[in-house]
């Protein structure tokens, strides 16, 4: 099985033919002192590894670059932060710290447009997991994202003929787009509450027995989510009775065109 030195493992201009030659893992072998770790774009500075010894399986290397991120104006880069480090989080090695693993692994989960970013990135700039991190949200998720996001949760209002249950989805989905947004529990409550109409506002008090701002924040949000839940309920319901009615109808006809067919 060929070898390959830790300074070597990210080479640019040769990294398909590198990988082609990884048999079942990377290997390193020997101690590693701050500085040593070229490559990676030569942005990544990786810190003192005590381990004599780690090995890292090409299959982990491609589960790494089965979801890479592209810097589409679709993508959340803080999404892609947490499935990176739920991948990573499994890996355990005798003194070596997983941020080391994240910071030898996180170039291989960018391509084109977050790829060429990374590769113009200075030399020695990243020096630890929160520097790259920062760099990383800083240039795709920028200030003026964030700003825009906060304010469409903030001017949260529910839609005309939107469902509670389909309001309540887009405004978790308005806070799961901007998971740093920085809004309390007590907040969201709030905005969403007021940004439903009267019958819905009405409907979560009577189901709160009282003014629903009035309830504990973690009680509120149990109100709006369960409220949510059982609407959703009675819809799907309402949905297979009218697809049985449906399928009788069905059946009556055929069998009224059999008939006249004798």
């Amino acid at each position: 099985m060929e070898e390959l030195k830790a300074g070597d493992f990210h080479d640019d201009r040769h990294e398909s033919q590198r990988i082609s030659k990884i048999k079942g893992m990377l290997t390193y072998h020997g101690r590693a002192t701050p500085g040593t770790q070229e490559g990676y774009g030569e942005a990544i500075v990786l810190p003192e590894i005590n381990a004599d010894h780690f090995e890292i399986k090409t299959n982990l290397l491609q589960l790494v670059q089965a979801n890479p991120f592209y810097g589409r104006e679709s993508e959340n880069p803080h999404a892609h932060i947490n499935s990176f480090k739920r991948i990573t989080s499994t890996l355990r090695f005798r003194n070596v710290p997983n941020d080391v693993i994240k910071l030898m692994m996180f170039p291989y989960s960018l391509e084109g447009a977050a790829k060429t970013w990374y590769e113009k990135e200075p030399p020695n700039s990243i020096l630890t997991w929160e520097d790259l991190v920062t760099k990383f949200v800083n240039q795709f998720f920028p200030p003026s994202k964030t700003t825009h996001l906060k304010n469409e949760i903030s001017r949260f209002t529910q839609k005309f003929e939107e469902t509670f249950s389909e309001a309540w989805e887009r405004f978790k989905e308005l806070l799961r787009a901007c998971p740093h947004h920085g809004f309390t529990e007590l907040t969201q409550v709030d905005t969403f509450y007021n940004g439903l109409n009267e019958n819905e506002q009405d409907s979560l008090n009577v189901a709160a027995g009282g003014n629903l701002l009035s309830k504990m924040t973690r009680e509120a949000l149990n109100i709006i989510e369960n409220k949510s839940k059982v609407r959703y309920s009675r819809n799907r319901s309402n949905a297979s009775r009218m697809n049985a009615t449906s399928s009788k109808t069905d059946e009556r006809i055929d069998k009224l065109a059999d008939q006249l067919s004798t």
